[in-house]
């Protein structure tokens, strides 16, 4: 039994706190300000018993059932510049941040370097845990260090990039450290001698049709910023989590293979051994784009999106996802894997 002076609420409804809109409650639920509470929630050996799931901005999320435990959702905030060395200018946020509104924010300060992760819905916290990417750039490649306390030792966690283990949509925190350390605050190394980024088919041609030649970062990021506003639904609007599948990586025969019988197959190199399929093109091929099934559908603009039609539930979602799977491994032979997080 909770003993402590947390402002702990009970059966509290997750609808607005994700991003895909579904109706689903948590046990019991905590605002996370600082770090203080943290400790004292360590000190409550039934709040501590609870199973628990850190939730940022819910843009990650599958919510098929109640949460039979404690949602510890972080609001902490601030954003500061925290120093500058011959190559960086160190930029540090609170976890509970909005990511794209701190991405503006280092773009008012003339800073560049994340702005091809503009409109990516979610939190700074959750950004290393996922290792979000977008149009060639991934939170791995401005990433300095985070700080984050660890719910079963007490300690404060220092982890630098290597410690992170960063993998595509990948870090420790999906692993060693699962449900056991929450991430209090991240800091980003932002180039002094920013390069742009422009390589990406779609940015490129959003740029020459702005007639820009030489892009800034404001420039890249209204970029980006227009082109995910045309393909992807704002989840005020339509229920959704963002891209719902990773692209698929494969060993180079396969995707010989595929190539062979389907010339504008979208892939690009990893390697001398893998490429990495577009998971969009190979649900589009199988005729999901704007197909519904339930209250879940797929968008109409972009295969690679599940959406809440209105009302659906998690499992309806869930339903949805399994058959995309079960026709594209059937049709060619890959493995899509989910990126949101099932509860």
């Amino acid at each position: 039994m909770s003993t402590s002076s947390l402002p702990v609420r009970h059966d509290v409804s997750l609808r607005a706190l994700n991003t895909f809109g579904i109706e689903a409650s948590a046990h019991a639920y905590l605002p996370v300000d600082d770090l203080q509470q943290l400790r004292t929630l360590c000190e409550d050996a039934g709040l501590m018993a609870l199973p628990r799931l850190v939730l940022g901005g819910g843009s990650n999320l599958l919510l098929t059932q109640d949460f039979s435990g404690l949602v510890l959702h972080m609001q902490n905030r601030g954003i500061t510049l925290s120093g500058e060395d011959d190559n960086f200018i160190y930029v540090r946020a609170a976890a509970g941040e909005n990511w794209h509104s701190f991405v503006q924010w280092t773009l008012q300060q003339g800073l560049g370097g994340l702005e091809n992760l503009s409109l990516i819905p979610g939190s700074v916290g959750a950004a290393p845990i996922q290792n979000i990417g977008a149009y060639g750039i991934e939170i791995k490649d401005r990433f300095h260090s985070l700080q984050a306390f660890d719910l079963i030792s007490g300690e404060l966690l220092t982890l630098d990039r290597e410690a992170c283990r960063f993998g595509y949509r990948d870090s420790i925190f999906k692993h060693a450290l699962r449900d056991r350390a929450v991430v209090l605050e991240v800091t980003f190394a932002l180039p002094k001698r920013w390069e742009a980024n422009a390589n990406y088919a779609d940015v490129a041609q959003a740029l020459q049709e702005r007639g820009i030649t030489e892009p800034g970062p404001r420039d890249i990021a209204e970029a980006v910023i227009a082109i995910r506003t045309r393909k992807l639904p704002d989840p005020a609007r339509i229920g959704n989590a963002g891209s719902f599948f990773k692209n698929p990586i494969v060993p180079a025969r396969l995707r010989d293979t595929l190539l062979a019988q389907y010339s504008n197959l979208v892939s690009y190199r990893v390697d001398d051994a893998h490429y990495k399929l577009a998971a969009g093109w190979l649900i589009d091929r199988c005729g999901w784009k704007g197909k519904t099934m339930g209250r879940a559908g797929v968008y109409e603009q972009q295969a690679l999106v599940l959406v809440n039609r209105g009302g659906a539930t998690g499992a309806e979602v869930a339903r949805l996802a399994k058959a995309i799977q079960d026709d594209v491994k059937e049709k060619f032979g890959v493995q899509l894997e989910p990126e949101p997080v099932f509860i």
